[in-house]
């Protein structure tokens, strides 16, 4: 029962996100978690089966009913403050359309922008993957891929190989809630996947028939994890020290093609959101883009 409520409240993909994303430590990590399960059994009790069916009338008598059990001030802050987090993963993942804590009682959490590389640590991290390691050409495809398509990790690390056209640079890539959508990539991307899929990928498979495209030491497919490693090492190589994960490629992907001039409903299909709310968030991040040119360049900036 306990292992069905996880799976229905993501809590290891929240725990992942905590860890690998936003880089908190076990014990916060451990906290969040907690919290997401108190709220979990809340919302059981009250015949919800899942985060998307929860309302801010729901979460507004959780809140109620850590006051009823006696919580210190600080211990309900802290839990709105997690179901905050909790929320803004959610939409991230697509998930859920609206925000349900966005009315909730201060104090209030303001909304983080994401983490977004500029272009020359892009080449950087592009370029890190040592080129004297058996792997370099399946490592520097995923980083190549991430940013040239925006995928999820949990769509890379389940790209199939029947899925990819390296001759039309397009994949085909399985999102949330089993949606397909076709996504093209540069040429950089097709010729770094090309590479690993001709002189790694059969060394590899071992001839066992996996679809898979990316894979393992041992011929299995590349776990989310591993595909975190890899990013990881690239950063320690590139030297950036900021928290980058995954979804800072897909974030940066994302923010790089509005810079350039792609309309948003363009960048909305390519990311596979549902909604389009999902999507504005970028534009935040292009309009300080604008700002910083402009103050950078303009003789009263």
């Amino acid at each position: 029962m306990a292992e069905t409520v996880d799976m229905a409240f993501r809590s290891e993909e929240f725990a992942d996100f905590l860890a690998f994303e936003r880089g908190l430590s076990e014990q916060t990590v451990a906290a969040y978690v907690r919290d997401l399960r108190g709220l979990s059994q809340f919302l059981i009790a009250r015949g919800l089966r899942g985060p998307e069916a929860a309302r801010h009338a729901d979460l507004r008598e959780y809140v109620f009913h850590l006051k009823d059990r006696g919580l210190a001030a600080t211990s309900i802050r802290r839990a709105q403050s997690s179901l905050r987090t909790y929320w803004g993963f959610l939409l991230g993942e697509g998930v859920v359309e609206v925000d349900a804590t966005e009315r909730l009682e201060s104090p209030r959490v303001g909304q983080q922008l994401p983490v977004v590389l500029s272009r020359e640590e892009v080449e950087q991290l592009l370029d890190s993957p040592d080129p004297d390691h058996p792997l370099h050409w399946r490592d520097r495809a995923i980083l190549e891929v991430l940013y040239a398509t925006g995928m999820r990790v949990s769509e890379i690390a389940g790209l199939a190989l029947s899925a990819i056209d390296t001759e039309q640079n397009i994949c085909l890539v399985f999102g949330k809630g089993s949606k397909e959508r076709l996504v093209p990539m540069g040429r950089p991307a097709a010729r770094a996947l090309s590479r690993y899929l001709r002189d790694v990928r059969p060394g590899l498979e071992r001839g066992e028939g996996s679809d898979r495209a990316f894979l393992n030491m041992r011929g299995g497919s590349l776990s989310r994890q591993a595909v975190w490693g890899i990013v990881r090492e690239a950063c320690r190589r590139t030297g950036i020290v900021r928290v980058v994960s995954p979804h800072t490629l897909r974030h940066t992907f994302a923010t790089h093609l509005l810079e350039g001039g792609a309309d948003l409903a363009s960048v909305q299909e390519l990311l596979g959101h549902a909604d389009i709310a999902t999507t504005q968030i970028y534009t935040h991040l292009n309009r300080q883009h604008l700002k910083d040119i402009h103050r950078r360049y303009h003789p009263r900036g």
